[in-house]
């Protein structure tokens, strides 16, 4: 084995419900726009399907450490979202096979600087500075899960204020066919993590705010913005 020029950096972990071990963390991959009324309310049409974006893995901030409000920005947004781990690899997946890649499901929040957001948008630039910035990808402990995805409901408050409440149901696209869709763009690996969409309601955050969000059935996380 070779020797390392520079101490390698530690990997990226997120708990397991109920477990010692924790989940290493790959990489993240985000569906952007996946639920009908959000897609309206960041000026899109329903006709489209999402598409995807990424994080880096040490974007991750485990349950339990707050994230930090990010520099070089005046607008920072969370966006509540399913997350699904990835437990098994898989390329060129069909839907109707892709769930057997899933080893669990966890509460996520995608925090975006969405004035550099809008700007990228306006200068048709990517969006990395906007949705891959240190500490913007908060996530629960991972649930363990078999078979038939979560259903029921997903939201977000922000100091004891409901800001987004919305259906699982209501995703464009269903889980099956994200991870069968992102399959065909990457090959998938144990520790990826994917983030399937945000319902309407998204919103601004300020230092000191206290965002709790829930999905049905899978789990709750709870920060505040440091």
């Amino acid at each position: 084995m070779a020797d390392f020029a520079i101490a390698p950096a530690p990997v990226p972990t997120v708990p397991v419900e109920g477990e010692a071990a924790a989940f290493p963390v790959r990489r993240i991959l985000c569906v952007g726009q996946n639920y009908a009324a959000h897609r309206r309310e960041m000026g899109g049409d329903d006709r489209k399907p999402p598409f995807f974006f990424t994080k880096p893995a040490d974007a991750v901030v485990p349950p339990g450490r707050d994230p930090a409000y990010p520099s070089r920005t005046a607008n920072l947004h969370h966006e509540i979202e399913l997350v699904v781990a990835v437990g098994r690899p898989g390329r060129d997946v069909a839907p109707e096979q892709a769930l057997d890649l899933v080893f669990g499901y966890a509460v996520g929040v995608d925090l975006t600087r969405r004035d550099l957001q809008a700007a990228a948008k306006e200068a048709g630039r990517p969006w990395d500075a906007a949705k891959g910035f240190d500490d913007s990808a908060p996530v629960s402990a991972i649930r363990r899960w078999s078979g038939a995805p979560p259903q029921g409901r997903i939201a977000l408050s922000v100091n004891g204020q409901t800001r987004q409440d919305g259906q699982l149901s209501d995703m464009i696209w269903n889980v099956a066919e994200i991870v069968a869709e992102a399959s065909r763009l990457w090959a998938l690996a144990p520790g990826d993590l994917i983030f399937t969409g945000t319902p309407e309601g998204v919103g601004p955050l300020v230092r000191g705010d206290r965002v709790e969000g829930e999905v049905e059935g899978v789990g709750k996380l709870s920060f505040t913005v440091a």
